[in-house]
């Protein structure tokens, strides 16, 4: 189903970049060895602060020799995103190529982190999942959507930036190069039913059910088998996949990000009209 939402709904957040309070993001350590993480700015659609990201990390390294831990769940609040990116306004002050790589190498850190996490990761999804929300999905080893999950990466309709070369390697890696590039190409979000054919995500809770009752019960199921093995596993098809340098892509970001187009689109987006593209 094509997007027909505005990007008041899909894109970034336009909270203020020092807006972070410590409940933006949540961890709990629940019965059987579990833990869940939530993304809890649900008046933001849950987008990321920079001190979220941080956390995250943390959080990865804090599990990642924890034999208590058995599996995690990420979540968004509020049940209309599980997280829609990154903050717009700490785009604003990008003026150096500098400024653009270091972003994408903390982003790219971070990611990497969740992925690279050892013990078994299972993204519950409802609502939006969009741009660095969706690149957070897709590092994690299994996505359970609700009926009303929308995914995409909808950059070329509101910011005209670019993914990274890591958050491509995985997108296509789910997904296969063609239908990669028509997500991106269009602009527009999958549907739950979309995605599941696609491959974005390996189950979807009817509509009216339990998608955080749903992933507790799969998490739970998980927990109970042998933890040695899900981290053979996990590293083993990791390695299966090409691994890409920080330096990878670098041109293309700066390409994206020093653009006067990325600065028309973030004001656009502020400003809540159409952008104008030039391709400068």
């Amino acid at each position: 189903m094509p997007d027909t939402t505005g990007p008041d709904t899909t894109g970034p957040d336009t909270t203020g970049p020092d807006e972070t309070r410590e409940d933006d993001i949540l961890f709990e350590t629940l019965e059987g060895g579990l833990r869940r993480v939530t993304f809890n700015r649900p008046q933001a659609r849950n987008a990321f602060t920079f001190a979220m990201y941080e956390r995250l990390a943390a959080f990865c390294a804090e599990v990642a020799e924890d034999r208590a831990t058995r599996a995690i769940i990420l979540t968004g609040a509020g049940g209309r995103a599980f997280a829609a990116g990154t903050d717009i306004n700490q785009f604003r002050a990008f003026r150096t190529p500098e400024d653009a790589i270091a972003y994408e190498e903390r982003v790219g850190r971070v990611i990497a982190a969740l992925e690279a996490c050892p013990k078994p990761t299972i993204a519950a999804i409802e609502g939006a999942c969009t741009g660095g929300g969706g690149a957070l999905a897709a590092a994690c080893d299994i996505r359970i959507a609700g009926a009303n999950a929308r995914f995409g990466f909808p950059i070329a309709r509101t910011l005209g930036n670019t993914l990274s070369m890591g958050a491509l390697s995985r997108l296509v890696a789910l997904v296969g190069p063609a239908r990669t590039k028509e997500m991106i190409f269009t602009a527009r979000l999958l549907d739950a039913g979309e995605a599941l054919a696609a491959g974005l995500v390996q189950e979807v809770v009817p509509e009216g059910g339990d998608v955080q009752a749903r992933a507790l019960e799969m998490a739970r199921a998980i927990a109970a088998n042998a933890p040695l093995t899900l981290r053979a596993i996990k590293e083993a098809v990791s390695r299966l996949r090409p691994q890409i340098t920080s330096e990878e892509g670098r041109d293309l970001i700066l390409m994206c990000y020093m653009s006067q187009d990325f600065r028309e689109g973030m004001d656009a987006f502020l400003n809540k009209r159409p952008p104008v593209w030039k391709g400068e």
